[in-house]
């Protein structure tokens, strides 16, 4: 029975990796943290899984306020399970830390948020224990069929070498609901020096699917090109997001007039062995009413094209369509009810690293991949740093 431990939880995905019941965890979940909003909406949402009337969870949160979080956890060791979703700018060296303490690790992404981040990131992955990212896209039900297709020679053929062979676009948007409520952002998620910039962020998800279709995992990626721009954030968003008055002073080099400059956008070209990848990502202010997230990807294979789509065209669901080229294309039926949601993947995450630990299983490849993939998002960083690049669009 593991006790989980939870350092400075700052972003939703740390409650939701306790969304539902953990047979392998205690009960009592131990929280080291410094008081903040951020910790009472942490509190509030792990209390809703608690009181829901379906399945409910028991989780019973012990608090430890201190000033000095990670120096009370390492010292009292009161679990060996650390989870880790706040704030991204020094999570690497956290991470280390952790790590080299003895602990387990499971960290939400980015891991890393400048190029110096690497050689931490290398150095939690070497051995055990294990250091594990919150990486949610192979349990998707639909990425998984998408999957499953790709492998198929007789449907899909092979990578095409004639252009991009996996392209991928994913928009998001800042206001947003979890599990039904309205989401509080804390007002440094628009802090690119804590976040992460949009090279740095959702490509972690990107490339790593990317890395999955192509069968690639042992692969170091190679960067052909990247740019990053911004989003605008008028006062106005800004305070619905996060419930702050005005501006902090923090954010002063960000701000213009009446709006904040969010550099939270990428677009990456680069090859994974023989397969050429382009992923573009980009954050809007608000989805129409009743949409949501957009996702769009496609293989494209000498004898079709399969494509997985979420977007106002699919009422947003997870659709996949198999495109022929020499038929009509069809659609792969996937049953509403097989498929979780997004929100349902991050317990996933935990039982999945849970099991490595209780079967003393060390992941190579996990480890292997994530390496190849920070150091492809390293030098994404390196080369769209704003001291080079403008922070407007093309």
């Amino acid at each position: 029975m593991h006790t989980l431990l939870f350092l400075d939880p700052g972003h939703f995905h740390a409650a939701l990796t306790l969304r539902a019941p953990q047979p392998r965890a205690a009960e009592e979940i131990v929280v080291y943290a410094r008081e903040s909003v951020e910790l009472r909406d942490f509190l509030a949402l792990v209390e809703r899984f608690n009181r829901r009337p379906q399945e409910p969870t028991r989780w019973r949160p012990a608090l430890v306020i201190a000033d000095d979080p990670l120096e009370r956890l390492i010292h009292e060791r009161r679990g060996d399970v650390v989870v880790l979703a706040g704030r991204n700018g020094g999570k690497a060296h956290t991470m280390r830390r952790v790590h080299d303490a003895g602990f387990h690790v499971l960290a939400d992404k980015p891991w890393l948020v400048e190029p110096d981040d690497l050689e931490p990131v290398r150095a939690s992955l070497a051995c055990w224990p294990i250091a594990a990212e919150m990486m949610t896209g192979r349990r998707d039900l639909a990425a998984g069929v998408l999957k499953r297709l790709v492998a198929t020679p007789e449907i899909f053929g092979a990578f095409r070498d004639d252009g991009p062979a996996i392209e991928q676009e994913s928009i998001h948007y800042l206001e947003k609901l979890v599990d039904g409520a309205p989401l509080r952002r804390p007002w440094w998620y628009f802090d690119v020096r804590v976040q992460g910039s949009g090279p740095v962020d959702i490509p972690t998800h990107l490339v790593d699917q990317a890395q999955w279709l192509a069968g690639g995992d042992a692969i170091t990626p190679v960067l052909l090109s990247a740019r990053a721009w911004s989003t605008r954030v008028p006062a106005e968003a800004f305070r619905r997001i996060t419930g702050e008055v005005a501006f902090p002073e923090l954010l002063r080099p960000f701000v213009e007039a009446d709006g904040l400059d969010y550099r939270c956008n990428a677009e990456l070209s680069y090859r994974i062995g023989p397969v050429t990848a382009h992923a573009r990502t980009r954050w809007d202010l608000a989805p129409e009413p009743g949409g949501g997230d957009v996702t769009r990807l496609v293989a494209r294979g000498t004898r079709a094209d399969v494509r997985l789509e979420q977007s106002p065209r699919t009422s947003h669901r997870r659709r996949v369509f198999v495109e022929p080229h020499d038929v009509e294309r069809y659609e792969v039926s996937l049953p509403h009810s097989l498929d979780g949601g997004h929100e349902a993947h991050f317990a996933r995450v935990l039982d999945e690293l849970l099991t490595m630990v209780d079967e003393r299983h060390w992941p190579a490849a996990l480890a292997d991949r994530t390496r190849a993939k920070y150091a492809l998002l390293a030098e994404a960083a390196a080369r769209t740093s704003p001291q080079n690049v403008p922070l407007t669009p093309r």
